[in-house]
C-alpha cells in the first residue's frame, strides 16, 4: 500500500516525541511504501532533515507556509465567482465550515491565485460585512490584517500540488488535516487521522496567551482552528487517539463515536528493561528527556529544582534534548546562570538508553502532552517519574481502573513549582520508594505499552481500509 503521511512542524526536521514515533513507525512498516507530505514554517528549512529517511520513503513533498507571503497576483487574471463560491468564501471567513469541495475545485482545478481573491471586491465586501456585524468598534486595518494572515496559509495550501496515494494518513488536524482532506478529495481515496495531542486545544491555549493576536480577534482565531479540525473529523474513515480522555475530547468536538478508537503508544520494552538500577553514589540524579521549547516549560522545571536544592543535598538535574526554540533556550541558560545552579547539566541530545544508567528518576514539566514516549521509556527502564498532570500522564503513572500495580511516580498540576519540588523531594529522600515505583512502572509498560502491540493495531487499521475500500491501488 502507498500511504501518504501528512505531518506539520515535526518529522523529519526536528527530533522529539512525534518525530521519534514517526521514524520508528516507518522503519517497522517495511511492507508499505510511504510518501511524506510535510508542512514547515520557513522555506530556509527545505531539505534540512535531521533523520536519514528510511528506504520505504519513496517521495517527500515539502510545503512551507512562509512561501505564501511571496505570492503575487497575476495582473491579467480575472475571475468571476459564482453565488456558491461567494457563499463558501463568506463561510470560510466567518469560520463556519464552508463547502470545502467548492474551494477545493477553485484552487485545484481552476488554479485560483490566493491573491486574486484577497484583492477582490468579494473579499472586501465580506470583510466589511463581518466587521459591521461583529467588530464595529475595532479598527478596520486590524481586521484586514488579521483576516489576511488567517486566510493566506489556507488558500495557499489549497492550491498546492497533491501527491497521489492509496490512503492519506494525517498525524494532526489543523493545516495537516486540511492537506489530508484535500488529498482524499483529489484522488477519492480514504482518509485517516491519528492525533498525538488534541491539536485544536493546544492552539487554543497558545492563542489565549499570545501577545501577537489582537485581543478582540482571539475568539476568531480559536474558531478558525476548530473549523480546520472539523474538516478532517467529518471526513476521516477512522480517527485514532492515544488515550481514552483524548478520544472523548474528539467526540465532544464533533467526531462520530463510531469512527473513533484508541491505539496507545508503545516503546521497545526490551531495549529499556535491561538497564541496570543506578548504584548508590551519594547523589540523586534526575533526568528530563525534553526539547528546549516553551511548551515543555523548562523555566518552571528550573525554578522547582532551585527550590528542591534548598531542601535536599547532593541532587543533580540532567536536561537532555535538542533546541527547538533558540531564544527560549538562551533564556533558560541565563536563568540557570543567574541562580548559580551548577547542579543543572544541559547535555544536548544523548543516547537515552545509555544515559538512563546514570539516573534515579525522571521529570516532565510540560504544559501540554499527549502520551509522552519519554515517560513510557523511563517506566520501561524502571525509573519512576514526576510529571505534570497533562495528557495521559496520570493514567500512565497511576494505571487504569483495575490496575493493582501501584503508582509509578507523582503527578502535579502544570506550572506548580512548589508541588513539583515536593514530589521530587519525596523521590529523593527514599530509595526504596523509587525502586518500588520503578518496578510498578516497568510492569505496567510490559503489560500494556509495548511497541509490538501498537504496530499490530496500526497494521490492522490499514487492513481494514483495504477491506472496506477494496484492493485497487494507484
Amino acid at each position: 500500500m502507498k500511504i501518504c503521511l501528512i505531518l506539520e512542524g515535526c518529522y523529519p526536521y526536528v527530533h522529539g516525541g512525534v518525530s521519534t514515533w514517526m521514524h520508528q513507525y516507518i522503519n517497522i512498516m517495511k511492507e508499505h511504501e510511504f510518501i511524506l507530505w510535510v508542512i514547515g514554517a520557513c522555506e530556509k528549512d527545505r531539505g534540512k532533515f535531521v533523520y536519514e529517511l528510511p528506504d520505504n520513503v519513496t517521495e517527500i513533498h515539502e510545503v512551507f507556509l512562509d512561501t505564501a507571503l511571496t505570492l503575487k497576483e497575476k495582473k491579467d487574471r480575472r475571475i468571476t465567482f459564482t453565488d456558491e463560491e461567494e457563499e463558501a468564501f463568506e463561510q470560510l471567513m466567518d469560520c463556519q465550515s464552508p463547502k470545502w469541495e467548492v474551494l477545493f475545485d477553485l484552487f485545484q482545478n481552476r488554479r485560483l491565485n490566493p491573491m486574486t481573491f484577497l484583492k477582490s471586491s468579494v473579499f472586501l465586501e465580506t470583510l466589511t460585512k463581518i466587521c459591521l456585524e461583529k467588530y464595529p468598534y475595532i479598527a478596520f486595518a486590524d481586521a484586514f490584517h488579521t483576516m489576511r494572515s488567517m486566510l493566506l496559509p489556507v488558500l495557499y495550501l489549497l492550491g498546492t500540488e497533491v501527491p497521489q496515494a492509496d490512503v492519506y494518513h494525517s498525524i494532526c488536524t489543523g493545516y495537516g488535516g486540511l492537506l489530508a482532506s484535500l488529498g482524499s478529495w483529489r484522488y477519492q481515496r480514504p482518509l485517516l487521522l491519528t492525533e498525538h495531542g488534541i491539536y485544536t486545544r493546544e492552539r487554543e491555549e497558545e492563542i489565549i496567551r499570545a501577545k501577537w493576536v489582537v485581543p478582540a480577534f482571539k475568539k476568531q482565531w480559536i474558531r478558525f482552528f476548530y473549523m480546520l479540525s472539523d474538516i478532517i473529523y467529518s471526513r476521516a474513515f477512522r480517527i485514532t487517539s492515544l488515550f481514552t480522555n483524548a478520544m472523548h475530547i474528539q467526540m465532544d468536538m464533533g467526531c462520530d463515536p463510531k469512527k473513533c478508537r484508541v491505539i496507545e503508544n508503545g516503546v521497545d520494552y526490551d531495549r529499556f528493561a535491561g538497564i541496570p538500577v543506578k548504584a548508590e553514589d551519594g547523589w540523586v540524579d534526575i533526568g528530563a528527556v525534553v526539547r528546549m521549547a516553551p511548551i515543555k516549560d523548562i523555566k518552571t522545571m528550573i525554578y522547582a529544582f532551585y527550590e528542591l536544592c534548598s531542601r535536599v543535598e547532593n541532587v543533580r538535574l540532567h536536561i537532555m534534548g535538542g533546541v527547538d526554540d533558540e531564544e527560549y533556550a538562551q533564556e533558560c541558560y541565563a536563568l540557570v546562570e543567574q541562580m548559580d545552579l551548577k547542579q543543572i547539566i544541559f547535555t544536548g541530545r544523548v543516547d537515552v538508553v545509555k544515559y538512563m544508567e546514570k539516573l534515579d528518576f525522571t521529570l516532565l514539566t510540560s504544559i501540554s502532552e499527549g502520551q509522552p514516549l519519554s515517560v513510557l521509556e523511563s517506566m520501561a527502564a524502571g525509573r519512576p517519574c514526576v510529571t505534570t498532570d497533562v495528557g495521559c500522564c496520570r493514567e500512565l503513572l497511576e494505571g487504569k481502573a483495575g490496575d493493582a500495580l501501584g503508582p509509578a511516580g507523582y503527578c502535579v498540576p502544570p506550572m506548580y513549582r512548589e508541588g513539583l519540588a515536593d514530589a521530587m523531594e519525596k523521590m529523593c529522600v527514599s530509595r526504596p520508594r523509587r525502586l518500588r515505583m520503578g518496578e510498578a512502572g516497568k510492569q505496567r509498560v510490559a503489560a500494556g505499552y509495548r511497541h509490538e502491540r501498537m504496530i499490530r493495531e496500526y497494521r490492522r487499521l490499514y487492513r481494514e481500509v483495504e477491506e472496506v475500500y477494496g484492493g485497487n491501488r494507484i
